[in-house]
């Protein structure tokens, strides 16, 4: 089972990382129960081991006049491996699509996009999203507030799922 190659301490570490990415190495050491040198060691090797991707702060879009948040549901005319995966390049070169993830169904992608405004966000709609090669439908929904938004994994649910097959 993936995670149970590490040991509690190593998920102790990742899930305070989560928690708080810039607490310094001595307040990580101390409140997962080793001393500093150790733990520097293991974070630099869940690091290594791609554990963790990065290290990043978390910024408020309204505040810095990103006011529109738009979930697009897009639907391909090829599902070939190819055009999947210009697609998905395409999409990481558009600077207001922040998430793009590839789902099974009846959508081929869902993209998380922001924009300053919504005349922003039009205009890449029609004149990227759209327009774009083997795109032949967009579904959009407009984020009216956010109830939830929780980085990373749940660790108390992999903690209890380890624990059950112990």
């Amino acid at each position: 089972m993936p995670g149970s190659k590490l040991d509690p301490i190593d998920r102790q570490i990742l899930a305070e990382l989560q928690n708080d990415g810039r607490m310094t190495n001595v307040e990580l050491a101390k409140r997962v129960g080793i001393s500093a040198p150790p733990c520097l060691r293991r974070v630099r090797t869940l690091e290594e081991q791609g554990y963790i991707r990065g290290y990043h702060a978390e910024v408020d879009a309204r505040q810095l006049g990103f006011e529109v948040q738009v979930f697009a549901s897009v639907g391909l005319q090829s599902q070939a491996e190819v055009d999947l995966s210009a697609f998905e390049a395409r999409c990481r070169e558009w600077p207001l699509v922040r998430e793009c993830h590839m789902l099974n169904g009846e959508v081929d992608f869902i993209l998380k996009c922001v924009a300053p405004d919504l005349s922003t966000f039009q205009t890449f709609l029609t004149e990227q999203l759209t327009a774009a090669d083997n795109v032949i439908s967009v579904k959009t929904s407009l984020v009216i507030r956010g109830a939830k938004d929780e980085p990373g994994v749940p660790f108390d649910v992999l903690e209890e799922r380890l624990n059950r097959t112990a």
